[in-house]
């Protein structure tokens, strides 16, 4: 009967991260590195969070591009440049990433931990 209920709550761990998380070939960067990148010509940033929360807090070089949005408005971006994704806590950004994949760009970094870890 463990053994079941073990086996249940990693399959459920699974098809969660799955769904969340980040998908194939994205890199998941520190804030560091992501600050590292900020002066970078090739590289462009977008931050997922709704205009509200941007319009509170924000890092400047990053454009406004609220997750719900991102779908209608990702030919907005190069997709042969290098795309680094903002979110608060890490979470919506590792959704943009995969959606980003699927529309065909092939360098997509997440920022690990968010707003909630930029120092």
């Amino acid at each position: 009967m463990e053994l079941v209920i073990v086996a249940a709550v990693l399959i459920v761990g699974w098809l969660l991260y799955k769904k969340v998380g980040p998908g194939k070939n994205v890199k998941t960067i520190t804030s560091e590195e992501a600050k590292s990148k900020l002066k970078e010509p090739n590289v462009q940033f977008i931050d997922v969070r709704t205009k509200g929360e941007y319009k509170g807090q924000k890092v400047k070089q990053f454009k406004n591009m609220p997750l719900h949005e991102l779908g209608k408005r990702a030919n907005e971006l190069d997709p042969n440049k290098e795309v680094v994704v903002l979110c608060q806590s890490g979470m919506r950004s590792a959704k943009a990433c995969s959606e980003l994949k699927r529309q065909g760009f092939t360098n997509v970094s997440n920022v690990r931990g968010g707003l909630n870890m930029w120092r």
